[in-house]
């Protein structure tokens, strides 16, 4: 069986955790998260939340072509993200792929072949990340960039009956901890 880290994007691997995915840079230390998540054995692959393309603020066109422009930039040597899977829906669409909920993560499990024992979920948000991690019965991580600071802070209670298993300053530090806990 194999394992992996699922990423979330924005606030986690680069760009401002609300804003929209057009405006997403790489944070400089984010390449080398996915390197090392690879060179452990992990797949890498990203779930996030648009849920400016069905509130219609965002088409599902240009969200292609900025999904296409991330992939290209950090699969341009190799490949370091294996997929990016999007739920474009609002709450009140009650869909089965939104953060928290673990259709993606379901999904990825028989794909894979993945041993969810040994699967992390890495994010900013722990009402989101840490709850799907928690749900879904993997390892979360919870790193302290994009809204990491608040969710530990003034956004505790949107996720106050869980815990991360790891709190990490960002996305290099959270996979250095992941390898620190797989070899102890």
């Amino acid at each position: 069986m194999n394992k992996a880290v699922f990423w979330d994007l924005q606030g986690t691997l680069g760009g401002d955790a609300i804003a929209s995915i057009e405006l997403f840079e790489p944070y400089s230390f984010s390449k080398n998260a996915l390197e090392l998540s690879k060179a452990h054995g992990y797949y890498n692959i990203v779930i996030t939340n648009q849920s400016r393309i069905g509130k219609g603020l965002l088409s599902l066109e240009v969200y292609e072509h900025e999904a296409n422009r991330i992939l290209d930039f950090f699969n341009s040597d190799k490949v370091l993200i294996d997929e990016i899977l999007c739920c474009p829906h609002q709450n009140s669409d009650k869909c089965e792929c939104k953060k928290p909920k673990t259709k993606f993560i379901r999904d990825s499990v028989a794909k894979y072949d993945l041993d969810i024992n040994k699967c992390f979920v890495i994010g900013d948000m722990g009402m989101n990340e840490i709850i799907m991690a928690h749900n879904a019965g993997c390892k979360g991580v919870l790193v302290l960039t994009g809204g990491g600071k608040g969710s530990l802070g003034e956004f505790r209670d949107t996720w106050k009956e869980h815990e991360a298993d790891i709190i990490a300053e960002n996305a290099l530090e959270a996979v250095k901890s992941i390898i620190e806990c797989e070899e102890s």
